[in-house]
C-alpha cells in the first residue's frame, strides 16, 4: 500500500465517530482489497473494549480484507449490531458471498447476540442469500430483532432460501426456550415476486412477532399478497406495512382488508402504487372505519381509485385522531371530487392530513372498464394455473404415457426468421433461429442507420432472461450486431447513446418517443456491452451519468441498475 494512501487512510480514520459502544467507518468510502489494506481498520477493531455496533457502510470490502476483519471480530462477543449496507461497491457478485461467509462466521465464533443487521444495498443476488444462511441459522440470530436487506437483488431463490433460514432460526432458538421475536423486516425491491413473497409469508405466520414490514417494489400479485395477508393477520403487533409499488389489484386488496380488520396496532399503511382499485379501496376503508384507531398515515396513491370510492375512503377516517396523512394523488378523480374531499375533511376538522393532489389523473368512466380489466387478468392467471398444471403433469407421466405420448404425431412450430423475431420477440424465437442467430441478426440490420441498430439492440435485450440459454443467446446477438456497427468508419456512437437513452425514457427529446416499458433487459444486457473490448470506453462516463441520476423506470429495476454501475464503476 503506497504511502500517500496510508496517509489518506489514517485521515479518514481520524474521523471515525466512536462512543456509545459504537465504531463507525460510514461513508469514507476506504476501498479495503488485501489484509494490508485493513489494518488500521482491524486496529480499530481490536482496541475498542465493549463494541456493541459496527458501522461499515459506504466502503468497499474484498474478500482479503474481510477474512483479516472476521478475525478481529472473533472475540467480539458484545456485538449486537451490525449496519452492513453498502459495503461492496465495485466488487463481483462472485466476491461477496465468501467475505460474508468470513464475517458471519466470525460473529458466530464469538458467540455474539445480534439485534440488528442490516445488509441492504448490496447487489448480491440469489447466491448472497447463501452467504448469510448459516449466520441466521445459528444462536448468533436467536436474538435478532431488526433485518434490513433492502435492494439486494435477491430474487425468488433468495426470498426461498431466505424464509427458509428464519424457519430454521425459530425452530431452533424455540427449542431452546427463547423463540426468534424478529419486529423489523425490510427487503424492498428484491424482486421478490409471487413465491417469494409466499415463501416469506409462510415465515412471518410462523414467527408471529412482527412490528414493520416493508416490502416496496418486489413485483407481487393478488396471490403473494393474500399469502402476506394471511401471514399478517398473525402478528398481532404490526404497526407498518410498506407495500407500494406491488400489485393488489381486488382480491389482494380484498384479502389484505380482512387482516387489517384484526389488527389493532396498525400506524401506517402504505398501498400506493398498488393498483388497489375503487373496489379495493372500498374494502380498505371499511376496515379503517370498523376499528384502526391508531391509524397515523394510509397511502393509497395512483392506484387508479375513481369518485366513489375515494369519497368512500374521506369519510371512513372521521373518527381517527391520530391521523396525520391521507395521501390519494394520483387517482381518478377529477376537479369537483377533489373539492369535495376538502369539504369532507374540513368537516372533520381534517383537511390538513390531506395530501396534495396535484398528479390527479382526472375523472374516468366508472366500474365497466375495471371490471373488464380483472375478468382479463383472472383469465390470464387462469390460463397460466392450466399451463403449470400441464408442466408438473408431464413431468410425472409414467413411462408408458410416455411411450403412448410419443406414439401421436406432434404438432410442429412455426418457423421463425429476423423479421418474425424482430416484429414480436420473445425468448422462444430467438433460441429458435438457431446457433447462427447472431449472425442472421447483424447481417440484416443496416449499421448505418443509428435509429435501427437502437430499436435491434431493444427488441433483442427485452427477451433477456437469468436463463443461460437465453442469456447467451441475447449476448451473442447482441456482441455480433454491436461489434459491426462500432467496427464501422461511419457509425456515430454519440448518436447512437443519445437515441439510446432517448428509448430508455432517461433523456428528453423535442419527439414524443415511448419509452420502453421495462429497463431490466437493456441494463442487464448493457452491463455485458461496456465490458467487451468493441465498446468505446468514451460512452462509459454518459452512460454512467445518466443512469445515475433518479429515475422511476430505473428504481423499479434496481437491481440491474446496481449491477450496470458496478461495472462501470470498474472499467
Amino acid at each position: 500500500m503506497a504511502s500517500e494512501d496510508i496517509t489518506k487512510l489514517a485521515e479518514s480514520l481520524a474521523k471515525t465517530k466512536v462512543g456509545g459502544g459504537q465504531l463507525s467507518f460510514k461513508g469514507q468510502s476506504l476501498k479495503l482489497n488485501t489484509a494490508e489494506d485493513a489494518e488500521e481498520v482491524i486496529k480499530q477493531i481490536v482496541e475498542f473494549d465493549g463494541l456493541e455496533a459496527l458501522r461499515l457502510e459506504g466502503n468497499t470490502v474484498g474478500v482479503e480484507a474481510a477474512k483479516v476483519i472476521a478475525k478481529a471480530l472473533e472475540k467480539k462477543c458484545e456485538l449486537k449490531r451490525c449496519h452492513w449496507s453498502d459495503m461492496f461497491t465495485g466488487r463481483l457478485r462472485s466476491e461477496i458471498p465468501p467475505a460474508l461467509i468470513s464475517l458471519g462466521d466470525a460473529l458466530i465464533t464469538a458467540g455474539a447476540q445480534l439485534v440488528e443487521l442490516d445488509l441492504s444495498d448490496n447487489a448480491f443476488g440469489p447466491d448472497g442469500v447463501r452467504g448469510f444462511e448459516a449466520l441466521l441459522k445459528s444462536p448468533a440470530c436467536y436474538t435478532l430483532q431488526e433485518l434490513k436487506l433492502n435492494n439486494c437483488g435477491m430474487g425468488i431463490g433468495g426470498g426461498k432460501i431466505l424464509a427458509a433460514a428464519l424457519k430454521e432460526c425459530h425452530r431452533k432458538s424455540s427449542a431452546q426456550g427463547k423463540p426468534l421475536a424478529l419486529k423489523i423486516f425490510v427487503a424492498g425491491r428484491n424482486r421478490l415476486e409471487n413465491d417469494g413473497a409466499t415463501a416469506l409469508a409462510e415465515a412471518f405466520g410462523i414467527i408471529g412477532t412482527l412490528e414493520e414490514v416493508h416490502m416496496p417494489q418486489n413485483g407481487i400479485n393478488h396471490p403473494g399478497i393474500t399469502a402476506l395477508a394471511q401471514a399478517f393477520a398473525i402478528n398481532p403487533l404490526l404497526k407498518v406495512i410498506n407495500l407500494n409499488d406491488n400489485t393488489f389489484t381486488e382480491k389482494g386488496a380484498v384479502a389484505m382488508a380482512e387482516t387489517l380488520k384484526a389488527l389493532r396496532q396498525i400506524e401506517v399503511i402504505n398501498f400506493g402504487d398498488c393498483l388497489v382499485r375503487s373496489k379495493g379501496a372500498v374494502a380498505i376503508a371499511d376496515a379503517v372505519k370498523e376499528g384502526l384507531h391508531k391509524l397515523k398515515e394510509l397511502n393509497l396513491s395512483f392506484c387508479e381509485i375513481k369518485r366513489d370510492a375515494a369519497l368512500t375512503v374521506a369519510e371512513a377516517i372521521e373518527d381517527k385522531a391520530e391521523l396525520e396523512k391521507l395521501d390519494l394523488n394520483g387517482n381518478c378523480l377529477g376537479e369537483e371530487v377533489c373539492e369535495q374531499l376538502h369539504e369532507i375533511l374540513e368537516g372533520f376538522n381534517m383537511a390538513a392530513v390531506l395530501g396534495s393532489l396535484s398528479d390527479d389523473e382526472g375523472e374516468e368512466e366508472e366500474d365497466e372498464e375495471e371490471e373488464e380489466e380483472d375478468e382479463e387478468e383472472e383469465e390470464e392467471e387462469e390460463q397460466q394455473q392450466l399451463k403449470e398444471r400441464g408442466e408438473e403433469e408431464q413431468e410425472s407421466l409414467t413411462p408408458k404415457k410416455i411411450i403412448d405420448s410419443q406414439a401421436s404425431t406432434p404438432v410442429p412450430s412455426p418457423p421463425v426468421d429476423v423479421a418474425t423475431f424482430l416484429a414480436f420477440p420473445s425468448p422462444e424465437k430467438l433460441l429458435r433461429l438457431g446457433p447462427k442467430c447472431s449472425v442472421l441478426i447483424a447481417q440484416q440490420t443496416d449499421t448505418s442507420d443509428v435509429e435501427k441498430v437502437v430499436a435491434t439492440l431493444l427488441r433483442i435485450s427485452s427477451v433477456f432472461k437469468d436463463e443461460a440459454p437465453v442469456k447467451t443467446a441475447v449476448h451473442e446477438t447482441t456482441d455480433a450486431l454491436m461489434k459491426k456497427a462500432f467496427g464501422s468508419a461511419t457509425f456515430n456512437s454519440d448518436a447512437f447513446i443519445t437515441n439510446l437513452l432517448i428509448h430508455m425514457g432517461l433523456l428528453k427529446s423535442e419527439e414524443k418517443i415511448k419509452a420502453v416499458p421495462s429497463l431490466y433487459g437493456i441494463l442487464m444486457t448493457l452491463n455485458h456491452m461496456v465490458q467487451q473490448d468493441y465498446f468505446p470506453k468514451s460512452l462509459a462516463p454518459v452512460l454512467s451519468a445518466f443512469v445515475t441520476k433518479p429515475n422511476r423506470a430505473l428504481d423499479s429495476c434496481s437491481f440491474a441498475r446496481h449491477m450496470l454501475l458496478q461495472t462501470l464503476h470498474q472499467l
